[in-house]
């Protein structure tokens, strides 16, 4: 959730907001079940990425990539925030997402367990869960929109006051779309179940960013974050940032995060490094695809 990947968020009563977060959330269900059994018949033919491209990341927006990771290889990303909410101020990290390419359009991730400190508040410190998961890339159409779906379950092993409590299952669907000039579009759906949790046993979450390609290496992107809890108010930030790629294999991020609401942190600053190896274990690759240097 939002809160887990950029700060902590407080739930308050508005049914009405509710109310119009469900009803998206439905439509957005329908939508993304339409666009898996029309990929699906659509791109069989077709390959996901492979080693012969460059690294594309989960981070530094809350937006996922959709594009899967080539199979056979292993990428981690990694990174730390800082954010301030009112007079407490916390520091989390390391945020790191371990990737690994099972099969061709194929992933197993897993995010490992982050610890916040609050610097104010030592009492308010602690682990977020474990958190694995498979994704798979849909639709690997070069050129056209492509979508994953991901399934994944926050297991409990974290600090129950930072990450809730029980089990916490979710289904997501990140999307991306290449236009023309260095510029896309991309945006996720998740929706995040909580069975143990007494009061939010539900949180929809959209997002939606606008990327710009200003050379072969750099890019910057401008992103909304919606959480949308079942019996609370919404969550809302608005986040910033950009990525450059050193090598084909290795990246460097940034974002900056403005909250736009009192549920989430005033502000947040990040930074965070990625890098993928390539070949680790048998996989069946494309004979076209050579390895970059």
């Amino acid at each position: 959730m939002l809160g887990d990947r950029l700060g902590s968020i407080n739930a308050r009563p508005a049914s009405a907001l509710v109310c119009a977060a469900l009803t998206v959330g439905k439509h957005a269900i329908i939508l993304a079940t339409i666009l898996v059994y029309h990929s699906t018949i659509s791109a069989k033919a077709d390959s996901c990425s492979s080693i012969a491209d460059e690294i594309v990341t989960d981070r530094p927006d809350v937006t996922n990539s959709s594009i899967v990771i080539p199979a056979g290889s292993l990428q981690i990303e990694s990174g730390v925030n800082f954010s301030a909410r009112d007079r407490d101020q916390v520091i989390d990290g390391t945020n790191t997402r371990w990737r690994t390419g099972i099969a061709n359009c194929l992933e197993f991730l897993v995010d490992t367990p982050t610890y916040s400190a609050s610097v104010r508040s030592p009492q308010n410190s602690g682990f977020s869960d474990v958190a694995p998961a498979l994704k798979w890339q849909i639709s690997p159409v070069p050129g056209k929109v492509a979508l994953s779906a991901v399934f994944g379950v926050a297991l409990p092993t974290g600090t129950a006051s930072i990450a809730g409590p029980g089990a916490q299952p979710y289904l997501q669907f990140p999307w991306s779309w290449e236009l023309r000039s260095g510029w896309g579009l991309s945006g996720m759906f998740t929706e995040f179940f909580r069975p143990s949790d007494p009061i939010t046993r539900r949180v929809t979450e959209m997002t939606f960013a606008i990327e710009k390609r200003l050379t072969e290496r750099a890019s910057l992107f401008m992103e909304y974050v919606g959480d949308y809890p079942e019996g609370g108010s919404p969550a809302e930030l608005l986040n910033s940032g950009g990525l450059y790629r050193l090598s084909p294999n290795q990246q460097l991020d940034f974002h900056v995060a403005l909250g736009l609401n009192h549920n989430v942190p005033s502000y947040i600053v990040g930074v965070g490094y990625s890098v993928r190896f390539d070949e680790l274990f048998s996989a069946r690759r494309n004979p076209s695809s050579a390895p970059r240097n």
